[in-house]
């Protein structure tokens, strides 16, 4: 089968097409899909720089064939996997093997998709809608009279938090790094909509909020942004670092915390938010469920031919695209010019 893998870290240039790569068995507690279309996320080039290299989270080795999320239909199940069958329609995320014409993976990491969802929505949304849903419904709990701060509001992660949580009667201020992407925030749902402006983002929400600052923060960026994130929270607010595209802050004192105003900061992981498939299949039900009821929309950025995978990661690392990514491995044929501004 055809598939693209790395055999070292590094940059796009380390992305090989392969096609003679060996067909996956269905293994004990997997099945193996015949993949229709991958998603195309930062994880993914994260995987290829090597950042999880050491990571028991997510231990994901060399080499290896790149995709951490997909769609697609069922050809085999294993020994023990009695809820899903050969034929069924799913989708899945935070399994590698995605940029592949099969993949195998495990049963409980797997959801089914309903049938008015097409094979490329789904491989554009069960990760970032699985992210924001448990960023928005268990970590912020955010409710009517709520506020809170998304940075990185453009992004596929971003959008979907900002019509969640506007959704869930928050108020929403969103951070973009041109005029044009606070223009998409905007136009998702943010109530208000700031350029980073080198951290003086935090005294603009402070000034908007009476002095007060935000209930929340939603942080992805890291580095860049993550000690004006604290200057925009409130006394006993909550920072939630779940990215970091910017770089890691690997100097940050707990004292700093308290200085800020007793904030709490978490650093969550899908992963411990997924552990079990009955987890996975109900924050799908709710993404998907949202999505066709039309009170979630996913801007899908571009579809893909395996055959462009350097170029999109080049861009997606240069933070040059504004949306969801995905990659047609054996679905309906990619519409060229590969960008489509959504549903």
């Amino acid at each position: 089968m055809k598939a693209i893998l790395i055999e070292r870290y590094g940059g796009p240039e380390v992305l090989q097409m392969r096609a003679d790569r060996p067909m996956p068995d269905a293994a004990p507690g997997h099945v193996v899909a015949r993949v229709a279309y991958a998603g195309i996320n930062f994880m993914d080039v994260h995987t290829r720089q090597g950042k999880y290299a050491a990571s028991t989270t997510y231990p994901v080795r060399l080499p290896c064939t790149l995709g951490m999320e997909g769609a697609g239909e069922i050809v085999a199940v294993g020994a023990s996997v009695t809820h899903l069958a050969p034929g069924d329609r799913v989708a899945w995320c935070i399994a590698w093997g995605s940029y592949a014409e099969y993949a195998s993976v495990p049963a409980a990491k797997v959801a089914r998709i309903p049938d008015a969802i097409p094979f490329d929505l789904a491989a554009a949304a069960i990760f970032q809608g699985a992210t924001a849903h448990y960023l928005v419904e268990d970590i912020a709990r955010l409710g009517p009279g709520s506020t809170c701060l998304i940075h990185a509001a453009s992004g596929s992660i971003g959008q979907l938090l900002v019509q969640m949580a506007a959704r869930r009667g928050a108020t929403v201020f969103a951070t973009a790094s041109s005029a044009q992407k606070c223009a998409v925030a905007s136009a998702r749902g943010a109530h208000h909509a700031l350029p980073y402006d080198d951290g003086r983002f935090a005294d603009r929400i402070r000034e908007a909020t009476g002095g007060a600052g935000v209930d929340v923060v939603f942080d992805a960026v890291g580095k860049a942004t993550l000690r004006d994130s604290l200057r925009a929270c409130r006394a006993r607010g909550l920072v939630i670092n779940y990215g970091n595209v910017s770089g890691s802050v690997t100097d940050l004192d707990p004292i700093e915390l308290g200085e800020a105003g007793s904030l709490f900061l978490t650093r969550p992981r899908l992963a411990d938010h997924m552990r079990d498939g009955v987890t996975v299949q109900r924050r799908a039900d709710a993404v998907f469920g949202a999505l066709l009821e039309g009170s979630l929309d996913i801007a899908i950025e571009g579809r893909y031919e395996m055959e462009d995978v350097q170029r999109i990661h080049a861009r997606l690392e240069a933070r040059e695209q504004i949306g969801k990514s995905v990659m047609r491995i054996g679905g309906q044929p990619a519409t060229r010019p590969a960008r489509c501004p959504g549903r």
